[in-house]
């Protein structure tokens, strides 16, 4: 395991949250099936249409071996204390070592993907990674867990898998106590862009309508 590489998520003066209402209002809540099974998650995931889209068009460009990434956007609170993050951008991870059962990010991944932030993304956090699954389903593996948990150890990190044969996808979201269920996964609120319908697809999602959260009439 590549245990000597490391991933600076921000600098210490950004690690604070950014205060600003939730967006549900702007937003469509996709639904796992464990999303009403009594966890808690630290935190709740809106992911932005463009993010999504690239996400899932990077998943299906190898159906043969893993591909992944990184999410970057912004870690937030609301006046209440709820916590969430915003995905506002996938990017792709290069320089990986990827086979059929496995996706490893190299000390050039790294050096690469905090390049493109400060180029592209001057202030964004890396609120997650990404990475593909073919025919294995939705899950975090024994070596995606230690990943998560080295690379990504801030509570509100998320990891997110997608299956591109079966067009499936779901966040794994650290608990309050700070556990991390590997084999239940969480649904995610669609942040409306200028597109106005859900691109939506992943077929385990369902979409869950509550008051104030616009649905595709």
């Amino acid at each position: 395991m590549p245990s000597k590489l490391s991933l600076q998520v921000a600098p210490a003066d950004m690690m604070e949250p950014i205060t600003t209402p939730l967006p549900r209002n702007k937003a469509r809540r996709w639904n796992s099936p464990y999303d009403t099974t009594g966890l808690h998650p630290l935190v709740s995931v809106f992911v932005t249409q463009p993010a999504y889209s690239r996400i899932c068009v990077h998943s299906v460009s190898d159906l043969d071996n893993e591909v992944g990434g990184f999410m970057v956007g912004e870690w937030c609170v609301d006046d209440k204390g709820e916590q969430f993050i915003v995905v506002e951008h996938a990017l792709p991870a290069r320089h990986t070592r990827q086979g059929s059962v496995y996706l490893t990010f190299t000390q050039d991944s790294v050096v690469d993907i905090h390049d493109e932030i400060d180029a592209h993304y001057k202030g964004k956090k890396i609120v997650g990674w990404y990475h593909t699954h073919p025919r294995m389903g939705i899950f975090l593996s024994h070596y995606d867990t230690w990943l998560h948990q080295h690379f990504f150890p801030e509570p509100w990190q998320v990891a997110l898998v997608v299956e591109p044969h079966s067009a499936s996808g779901g966040f794994f979201v650290r608990q309050n106590n700070g556990a991390l269920d590997p084999s239940r996964y969480f649904g995610f609120h669609e942040l409306d862009g200028h597109f106005g319908r859900s691109m939506v697809f992943w077929t385990n999602l369902r979409l869950f309508e509550e008051e104030g959260v616009k649905t595709d009439e």
